[in-house]
């Protein structure tokens, strides 16, 4: 079976195309492994994080501190439309709605906290809380492969994959992602949308069963950001648990 590159012809040049106000044409990057005709809720997530961006944005509020997503069905690859509204929006905060939809169909449902940046000088008396470190730079990991990489295009090409610590797809692993193409075409992702993109992977690179013969999808996902992430390169730590 051939292997696609990121640099095959054949490959999209973004997960989504705009087709529209608030309406956006998928493309075959966002593929998950699950079902060749459903996305990797990570792609969609972005978009939806995408907008919620942007409505913040209109009152001054630039850091996404919080989004929940709720995913009612499966993401089909097609076309989607994205809808936000502002729920309450005070000084420094505010609370987002928005849905994603498949032929009129709601299929993902969120919930996110925009929040205003400002600097601050705290006294010299405060604690240091220092944020947590992966176990080793990207530079410094080994390049890593999913399991379903070249079976079909999808996420496999949409995103460079680094083990920081463990072992794909065989428990308890650290891995670094990065974006080999646009969310948007013409568009460079934010850094909330590569978070996103990657954050919907936990289940997947430190999985316990194959996926060929166990389901083991997210039904909702949760993304708490103490602060602004930087660069392009996302690392994920991720344990699985059987219950």
């Amino acid at each position: 079976m051939s292997r696609f590159s990121p640099a095959d012809p054949k490959t999209p040049g973004s997960c989504y195309a705009v087709s529209g106000q608030g309406r956006f044409v998928s493309s075959e990057l966002t593929r998950g492994p699950w079902n060749p005709d459903h996305q990797h809720a990570g792609p969609p997530i972005a978009l939806a994080c995408r907008a919620i961006e942007t409505a913040g944005q209109e009152h001054g509020l630039s850091h996404l501190s919080r989004v929940t997503a709720n995913l009612l069905r499966p993401v089909p690859i097609g076309e989607l439309a994205v809808e936000v509204e502002a729920d309450y929006v005070g000084r420094n905060a505010g609370h987002f709605s928005a849905r994603l939809l498949a032929a009129g169909k709601e299929v993902v449902r969120f919930t996110a906290l925009m929040q205003r940046e400002s600097p601050i000088e705290l006294p010299a008396s405060v604690p240091g809380h220092p944020l947590p470190m992966a176990p080793r730079p990207p530079d410094a990991s080994p390049p890593g492969s999913f399991p379903f990489a070249g079976k079909q295009l999808g996420y496999a090409d949409l995103v460079e994959v680094r083990i920081a610590q463990g072992v794909l797809w065989q428990g308890a692993c650290a891995v670094w992602f990065r974006m080999r193409h646009p969310l948007i075409d013409g568009e460079t992702p934010s850094p909330y949308q590569r978070v996103a993109v990657a954050a919907d992977s936990g289940n997947g690179i430190s999985a316990v069963l194959d996926y060929e013969r166990f389901l083991f999808v997210n039904s909702d996902l949760t993304i708490n950001l103490l602060r602004r992430p930087v660069g392009e390169w996302i690392c994920l730590d991720a344990r699985t648990a059987l219950g």
